[in-house]
């Protein structure tokens, strides 16, 4: 098990393919998870994998109290199958003062209503995919793709010619896109936040965080 970066404990409210798997990352991770499911097989198929896994109806605010759901920092609503069932879910963990609240959104009629509700963030499983295959497809440098919003994301890109043997601060990169290097990947090695000094290599990786805009038209120039 992967130490744990802080002590923050998770519900994930959903077992199918996408809360199991998220489940899983966040427990891999080191962190307190309370899985929860209202189909007894899914709590029996998990229920050595995760801190605690109940059977509850998530949509009975008397279940979310006995669950204790306020104890925890992250509620992750991973219902994918029954829209009526992840929004009522949504709004009694609203009403109930839940902390800060991830809910799946299947389609865009869905995304709108949970943002009406007010959750922290959505999350589209099948959209953010998308997203990331196309742009990976698109353009041979991006490595991968992370769309933080509808105006922002995170792109993993290799370095191209021209910047070889530059340092960050000769590649412009932030002045003619408006993106910021937050890291360099050289093989095995992470540079975090480096330094406007710092050259690049031809074999160097470039993770940008910014506009989609900007990282539209850094991809079109690479």
């Amino acid at each position: 098990m992967r130490k744990k970066r802080d002590s923050r404990q998770f519900v994930v409210i959903g077992l199918g393919q996408f809360g199991s798997n998220m489940a899983k990352a966040l427990h891999g991770m080191g962190y307190e998870v309370l899985a929860v499911d209202k189909r007894m097989e899914r709590v029996q198929e998990y229920s050595t994998e995760f801190t605690h896994v109940v059977q509850a109806d998530a949509t009975d605010e008397n279940a979310l109290r006995e669950l204790g759901i306020l104890n925890f920092d992250v509620v992750v609503v991973a219902i994918g199958d029954d829209m009526e069932a992840n929004l009522l879910t949504t709004m009694q963990l609203k009403d109930l003062g839940a902390p800060y609240i991830v809910a799946m959104a299947r389609d865009p009629l869905q995304g709108r209503l949970l943002k009406k509700i007010g959750v922290n963030r959505i999350v589209s499983p099948e959209a953010d995919m998308a997203n990331r295959v196309a742009h990976n497809l698109a353009t041979t440098s991006v490595m991968d793709y992370i769309e933080l919003s509808d105006e922002f994301s995170i792109v993993e890109l290799a370095v191209s010619p021209d910047l070889h043997d530059k340092s960050l601060a000769e590649s412009n990169i932030r002045a003619k896109y408006g993106l910021n290097v937050v890291a360099i990947k050289r093989g095995d090695k992470l540079i975090v936040t480096p330094q406007a000094t710092e050259k690049l290599r031809a074999s160097d990786t470039i993770v940008v965080v910014g506009s989609n805009e900007g990282i539209s038209h850094m991809e079109e120039n690479l």
